[in-house]
């Protein structure tokens, strides 16, 4: 067999449907395994779960190898950020410290692989790739938080400081409550207690919300989504580009057919 034909017939797994839906199983059940290991269980119990971790291990193993023998530029496979992660998943995975210094490591490892989902899902990397590109976007709005979070804790370690010094003692402090008040924890007790000394600090309070849960809540969602339909755009750009580029390698075979066809004919 050629490595033309071992290639199409690797892309030819990778690509098909079955073997996806199998590794995604696979993926949920290393996470019951994980999720098994927190409990007290029989020993026999536990060496079955052993067992079946190091089977699953050598599942992802071997997906990994198929993956990389579909590739058809072998060189640009560590390119994806994706496939270093699971490579070195996997990799570490294979090591055996269960019994060692570094038990908590390869513990530690078997628990990331859960993250594996994400790079089987193409929707779930959409996700991660649209947060990663939305975070320059999101830290001047982030900055532009802490100013105001700094402002209105300054205010409130000043004004309401000697009302309840637990609450409003320094600005550190002062900026935990307004964590607080900006997640809605009980925040009308906290405001309450102040308006009992300053009637107006209502206005303190809900112009702080205004700003925080409001204003720049929406202000990110706005970004991260903008960012998410941008690249959705893109994923349905390469995928017509892919579509196109095989209708034309079909359209090539058929003209190369006709061509035999007719050479025979004549």
């Amino acid at each position: 067999m050629s490595a033309i034909t071992l290639n199409k017939l690797f892309q030819n797994i990778k690509a098909n449907r079955v073997f996806e839906f199998f590794i995604i199983g696979i993926i949920v059940f290393s996470a019951l395994i994980v999720g098994a290991k927190t409990y007290d269980i029989p020993e026999g119990v536990a060496k079955a779960v052993a067992v079946l971790d190091w089977l699953i291990t050598l599942i992802f193993l071997v997906e990994i190898t198929i993956r990389f023998l579909a590739e058809e530029n072998k060189s640009r496979f560590f390119h994806s950020g994706w496939n270093v992660f699971d490579t070195l998943i996997v990799a570490v995975s294979l090591i055996p410290i269960e019994n060692s210094d570094l038990a908590i490591v390869g513990r530690l490892i078997r628990i990331f692989r859960v993250l594996r989902m994400v790079s089987v899902i193409p929707e779930l990397r959409v996700l991660i790739t649209s947060l990663l590109k939305a975070l320059p976007q999101l830290g001047y709005v982030m900055l532009l938080m802490f100013i105001i979070y700094y402002i209105y804790a300054a205010i409130g370690s000043t004004f309401f400081g000697d009302i309840n010094p637990t609450l409003w003692g320094d600005v550190s402090i002062s900026m935990l409550t307004l964590f607080r008040v900006m997640t809605f924890e009980d925040w009308t007790d906290v405001m309450y207690e102040a308006m009992e000394v300053y009637s107006l600090s209502w206005i303190y309070f809900l112009s702080f919300i205004f700003f925080t849960a409001f204003a720049f809540l929406n202000m990110v969602i706005g970004i991260v989504v903008n960012v998410m339909e941008k690249e959705h755009q893109t994923l349905v750009e390469e995928e017509l580009s892919k579509e196109n580029i095989e209708l034309q390698n079909i359209r090539k075979d058929l003209a190369e057919l006709k061509a035999m066809l007719r050479g025979k004919n004549g």
